[in-house]
C-alpha cells in the first residue's frame, strides 16, 4: 500500500464543538502532525474559513474528530471538492468511523507510512420542487426521508421511478437511502445491509400500511420521485438535519450524486462486517439505559 506515501501535505483537523474529549484530544493531533506536513486545525465544520480554503483547494485531507453526525457533515463539506475524509470516532456508535479514539497515534503513523487505501462511497443529490419551482436541492450521504413529521398518522406518498408510476405508500414514511444509509435509518426500518461500496439506491418504507412493505434496491442511474398526497402535510429528512416542511403536491426527486465521499481506510475490507456486526451485538445505547 505504500503507493500512497507522502501524497498529504496540507491537512485540516476539525473537532466536534460540544465533545470535550473531542477538543482536547485535537491539540494533540496537531502536535503529531507539526514537522510532517502543514496543517490547521478548525474548531467547527460550519466555519466560513474552512469552507473558503476547501474551495481555494488548500487541503487534500480532513481529518474529523467527533461522530457519525460529524462525518456526514464531513461528507457533504468535501465531496464536492474531491477532498478525502480520515474519522475518528469521539461519538457512540462510529458506524461510519473505523478508526477509534484511543488508536489515532498509531493511525497516523500508518498515514505517513502509505499504509491506507481509499474507499469510495456514493451520495445522493436530492431536490424539492413545488409546481414547476425547485425550493432547495441537496447532496446527502445516509439518505432523503419523506415522512408524517409530527402528525400521528400515516401519510399518502405517491412514489414514481424514472418518470413512471410505482406505487402510492401510506406509511410513516419513505426512505431513499445509499449502501451507506442501508446500515442507519433504513436498517432500523428492517431494510437490508447493502455493502458500502455499492452504487444502488434502495426505497425502504416505514411503517407502512396496506402498502408495499418490502425494500426495493435500485440501479445507479434511477431517478425516485415522492409526492405528497393530497390533504396531506409531511417533512423531508436529511442525513439528520433539521427537517424540511412538505405540503400538497410538493415533489422530491432523489437520485445519485455527480459526488463521492472518500474515506481514508487503514484495514482490509471486510473490515465494514466485523466493526458492523460488534455494533449490533454490542449496541452502546442499550448499555447505557
Amino acid at each position: 500500500m505504500n503507493k500512497h506515501k507522502d501524497i498529504f501535505h496540507r491537512i485540516a483537523v476539525v473537532s466536534h464543538p460540544s465533545l470535550a474529549e473531542a477538543i482536547e484530544t485535537a491539540p494533540k493531533v496537531l502536535s503529531f502532525l507539526e514537522g510532517l506536513c502543514e496543517v490547521t486545525s478548525y474548531a467547527s465544520l460550519d466555519e466560513d474559513t474552512l469552507l473558503k480554503s476547501m474551495k481555494n483547494n488548500e487541503h487534500d485531507l480532513l481529518i474529523a474528530l467527533g461522530g457519525d453526525g460529524t462525518v456526514l457533515r464531513a461528507g457533504r463539506l468535501c465531496a464536492p471538492y474531491n477532498i478525502p475524509i480520515l474519522p475518528i470516532n469521539f461519538g457512540r456508535f462510529g458506524f461510519l468511523i473505523e478508526v477509534n479514539a484511543d488508536s489515532w497515534e498509531e493511525t497516523l503513523t500508518g498515514l505517513f507510512s502509505g499504509d491506507f487505501w481509499f474507499e469510495e462511497r456514493m451520495m445522493l443529490n436530492t431536490e424539492h420542487w413545488r409546481d414547476d419551482e425547485s425550493l432547495g436541492t441537496w447532496e446527502v450521504l445516509n439518505e432523503a426521508m419523506v415522512g408524517r413529521g409530527d402528525v400521528a398518522r400515516p401519510v399518502h406518498l405517491i412514489t414514481s421511478l424514472d418518470g413512471r408510476p410505482l406505487t402510492t405508500y401510506v406509511a410513516d414514511g419513505l426512505i431513499v437511502a445509499t449502501a451507506t444509509g442501508s446500515t442507519a435509518y433504513a436498517l432500523a426500518a428492517g431494510g437490508p445491509i447493502l455493502p458500502p461500496e455499492l452504487r444502488n439506491i434502495l426505497i425502504m418504507p416505514v411503517a407502512p400500511h396496506l402498502s408495499v412493505d418490502r425494500a426495493i434496491v435500485l440501479a445507479e442511474g434511477s431517478t425516485v420521485t415522492v409526492e405528497v398526497g393530497d390533504n396531506q402535510r409531511a417533512v423531508l429528512n436529511l442525513d439528520g438535519q433539521l427537517p424540511v416542511e412538505l405540503t400538497t403536491g410538493d415533489r422530491i426527486t432523489v437520485r445519485a450524486s455527480k459526488y463521492s465521499v472518500r474515506f481514508v481506510r487503514f484495514q482490509d475490507p471486510g473490515y465494514f462486517y466485523r466493526h458492523l456486526i460488534k455494533l449490533m451485538d454490542q449496541n452502546p445505547s442499550a448499555r447505557a439505559n
